[in-house]
């Protein structure tokens, strides 16, 4: 027979956020850290068990030495604290061993026992193997300082100085200590682990002996289980009146203070809830036909929130009686499963009432009618309550010691009626008319539904009716208990799916108060949505999973181990990590990006612009500090993460291998990356010029150059092309320039005229630098004109195109109020003709002529709209 002792106290309990487990994981957490058997040192010594053993070998004297004085007797090792603080946790961690092996004999029916059992002994187990690691690097210093000593003389050798023989022999001495502590440590590991093993394995049976335990039913156990009942009334209602009357006398003043405490906390509670999330949970009347996202909404949050509130109520009001001692051993019990069983109904009807909403049909989740709502919300109900009391009269027995047969009646009675309940339930018509109005009479249910529901009563009936009472109640609390948790879970899950999906969450409230509050755009708060549905998942998750591994019989202690062991250790091969780790690692990363960052603002904007430091160099140490930052943080991260980057050798050799074959343009570009930051050819807002590419230089990393274009076009150029080819650079060394503006004039210009006109006229820009002064060069001779060109520099280049164009405008008015012409290009074409064919040609003229004449007199004189006239 079962008998499931988590209570469904616990159950309310982690309903108000685990209150009372959450003690117990911290208790459990201060056992592993502050009540080690074993304790880690920083700097403990460490050896490994298959370290070998040597002893010094004995060395024997030639009569050529034996006038030479006598080996010193082997000298007993320095007493060495840690290496006694070793020995003594060992011997204490044995001691620990043999009062858990004791304990586990004397309570293998105690299915709780063993659970805290199972916990101390892993605890132990990991203590111990800590100690023999952290053995290890003592062991390495001793076997490197033997190895600076060296091998004994061999015979026939000098004799060695005393004192090398008396360090080596010290030497040994500790290695063969932490050699023998080693050993004991692990082999008490190995015997930890063997009884954490074996209490699994007794908890194991345990179940299974209760689960498919068989009981006789038959009329002499239904009289004996009557007459225990009416002794245990009797008893009962003596215990609770004489527990009252102590109250009323000597407890009053307390008790008033509970209730009053309780009251206050829960009220401040609700309070609390429906002012921040009263919009999750009420279902607006206005609202005719509400969207499914907002009908699971308000389903999974008003079960969830009140459930929470109640819970928390009923925990808080059982640890303040506990606290000032009002519950006496034999009421504590009785009134725990009281308000277990308050809980356990309390929050089967919520999710009932949540998803068959027998009183507002348009916020019903399931297609029923109102009449099959009800009915069915009136089942679940039913079967709660019993259940629930089947629990409470259980632990009853239990506490005035009840014959079994009492308790296997009881439980086979509640038994009966779940299974009588869902039998007929199969039997309803509640799915909803084909109509869709749900006033209508319903329609039966599916065939697999009600085959389903049928089955699973028969099979109730028929365990407890041949005496599997133990496994009939086992699944009768799973239809009840494990059946409510999921489906809380699964309207979870459907309203954090629903939320999630695109474009979905700015629809609801929260969604609109958060693109308010924050301001985001549709993509901003759809990805919000994605995170809301997450919360969603791992809120669901949290609350249903442990409920339903305590519905099937596993301890608070055994889920708190399992967390502290998820959230502290995690094996991935041969590294240890911890996801409390890993979280420390990642905060520790962004807090070193975050300083970075900071310093590099701090840097750029004080220290080196109130410096008048050149923006090229700003630039570089800005870039420079951020690359050492980042690495910086990186490491520290991953050292906090509890990641030996020692074994990472293998992704470093990996990379190499790729950098040989795949990776080295990326390669030579961040190399080439950091020789230009370092050696600075060019520096941000330099003008260069490489291969087809001019323009401002914006940006240097360490992979590519970004280059603006005079366009406003952005080139991205790879660092090793601008280290492997040419490189113009206007503005390297200064920003001087010089410009050059080409004139052309005909022959008939003078040229010292020209020449003194365009110095007078450069000579009047005020940018143009005197020194080098401007002058005029007289190129050459060309075909149709005179070519000049006229130099001049500017201190800044930028400055360049504005001047030309000025210069050039200035020029052309000149020239013209000189009368210095800009020749067009001069070409003469000679025509080499016999004589007969210059007759034939001037004949052919003198005919088209004739012909152009006649035709402009047959023109008349008016203006001709259509036509255009030479």
């Amino acid at each position: 027979m079962i008998r499931l002792r988590y209570g469904f106290l616990s159950i309310a309990m982690a309903l108000a956020a685990a209150a009372l487990p959450a003690s117990d994981f911290q208790s459990m957490a201060a056992l592993a850290q502050t009540q080690d058997l074993v304790k880690p040192t920083a700097q403990a010594p460490a050896a490994s068990a298959d370290s070998p053993v040597s002893t010094p070998a004995a060395s024997t004297t030639t009569p050529a030495a034996a006038a030479a004085p006598a080996p010193a007797a082997p000298a007993q090792p320095v007493r060495d604290e840690k290496l006694t603080a070793a020995d003594t946790q060992i011997d204490q961690a044995r001691k620990r061993m043999e009062s858990l092996n004791k304990q586990v004999e004397q309570s293998k029916e105690d299915d709780r026992v063993l659970a805290d059992l199972k916990v101390q002994a892993d605890v132990l187990v990991r203590d111990l193997l800590a100690l023999s690691v952290e053995l290890r690097p003592r062991l390495n210093d001793i076997q490197t300082r033997l190895t600076e000593l060296g091998e004994p003389p061999a015979e026939g050798q000098p004799p060695e100085a005393a004192d090398v023989t008396e360090e080596r022999n010290r030497q040994n001495a500790a290695r063969s200590q932490i050699n023998a502590l080693t050993g004991q440590a692990e082999d008490l590991s190995i015997e930890g682990k063997s009884l954490a093993d074996r209490i699994t394995a007794i908890r194991r049976a345990i179940f299974t002996d209760q689960l498919f335990e068989h009981t006789e039913i038959n009329t002499e156990v239904a009289a004996e289980a009557a007459e225990s009942f009416s002794a245990d009334v009797g008893r009962v209602h003596r215990s609770i009146v004489s527990w009252i009357v102590f109250v009323l006398k000597f407890k009053t003043v307390p008790f008033a203070i509970t209730v009053f405490l309780s009251v206050v906390l829960a009220s401040a509670m609700l309070f609390i809830e429906y002012r921040l999330f009263g919009s999750l949970i009420r279902r607006d009347p206005m609202v005719e036909n509400p969207n499914y996202m907002s009908r699971l909404s308000v389903a999974f949050w008003s079960t969830i929130l009140p459930s929470l509130a109640f819970g928390f109520f009923l925990a808080n009001t059982y640890f303040l009686l506990d606290t000032f001692n009002i519950l006496r051993p034999d009421i504590a019990p009785i009134v725990s499963s009281i308000f277990g069983f308050i809980g356990l109904v309390f929050f089967v009807s919520m999710i009932s009432r949540a998803a068959l909403a027998p009183r507002a049909p348009n916020w019903r989740l399931v297609k029923l009618s109102n009449v099959g709502a009800r009915d069915l919300t009136i089942a679940i109900f039913l079967m709660a309550l019993v259940n629930g009391l089947d629990y409470v009269l259980a632990v009853i027995s239990e506490a005035f010691s009840s014959p079994v047969v009492l308790t296997v009646m009881k439980s086979l009675i509640s038994s009966l009626t779940v299974g009588l309940l869902l039998f007929i339930v199969s039997f309803l018509r509640p799915v909803l008319a084909e109509s869709g109005d749900p006033y209508d009479k319903g329609r039966a249910w599916p065939r697999s539904v009600s085959i389903t529901f049928r089955l699973v009563g028969i099979l109730l009936i028929f365990a407890s009716s041949i005496g599997y009472v133990g496994f009939a109640r086992f699944l009768a609390t799973q239809i009840v208990l494990a059946g409510a948790v999921l489906a809380t879970m699964y309207i979870g899950i459907l309203s954090g799916k629903a939320i999630s999906a695109p474009n979905q969450f700015g629809d609801t409230r929260i969604g609109q108060y958060v693109a308010k509050r924050f301001r985001l755009g549709p993509v901003g708060l759809d990805q919000s949505g994605i995170v809301a549905g997450l919360l969603i998942y791992a809120f669901a998750l949290i609350l249903g999973v442990p409920l339903i591994l305590m519905s099937w019989g596993f301890q608070p202690r055994d889920i708190q181990l399992w967390l502290y062991n998820l959230f502290t250790e995690v094996n991935v091969g041969t590294i240890r990590i911890s996801i409390f780790g890993i979280l420390g690692g990642v905060l520790l990363f962004a807090l070193g990006l975050v300083v970075t960052r900071w310093l590099q603002k701090w840097l750029d904007g004080n220290v080196m612009a109130r410096s008048h430091v050149d923006p090229g160099v700003r630039n570089s140490v800005k870039t420079g500090i951020g690359y050492l930052g980042t690495a910086v943080a990186g490491i520290v991260g991953i050292s906090a993460a509890g990641i030996d980057l020692s074994s990472l050798a293998l992704v470093a050799g990996a990379l190499s291998l790729g950098i040989g074959f795949g990776l080295q343009n990326i390669v030579s570009n961040f190399v080439s990356g950091l020789i230009l930051l370092v050696e600075r050819p060019f520096k941000v807002g330099d003008h260069v010029l490489t291969g087809t590419t001019e323009g401002i230089v914006k940006r240097i990393s360490v992979r590519a150059t970004e280059i603006e274009t005079f366009r406003k076009q952005s080139i991205i150029v790879p660092n090793s092309e601008l280290i492997n080819a040419p490189v113009g650079n206007w503005t390297h060394r200064n920003r001087m320039q010089r410009s050059e503006i080409p004139v052309s004039v005909g022959y008939e210009a003078d040229p010292q005229e020209v020449i003194d006109l365009l110095l007078e006229i450069i000579n009047t820009v005020p940018q143009v630098l005197r020194n080098p002064e401007p002058h005029v060069e007289f190129l050459r001779f060309g075909a149709s004109s005179l070519d000049f060109e006229l130099r001049f520099h500017l201190a800044d280049m930028n400055d360049g195109l504005t001047i030309r164009n000025d210069v050039r405008m200035e020029i052309l008015r000149r020239f013209r109020a000189e009368g210095i012409m800009m020749p067009y290009p001069h070409q003469d074409v000679m025509l080499h003709l016999s004589d007969s064919d210059r007759s034939a040609l001037l004949r052919r003229n003198r005919g088209k002529a004739t012909e152009r004449k006649l035709a402009a007199d047959d023109l008349h004189d008016g203006a001709d709209d259509d036509k255009l006239l030479p």
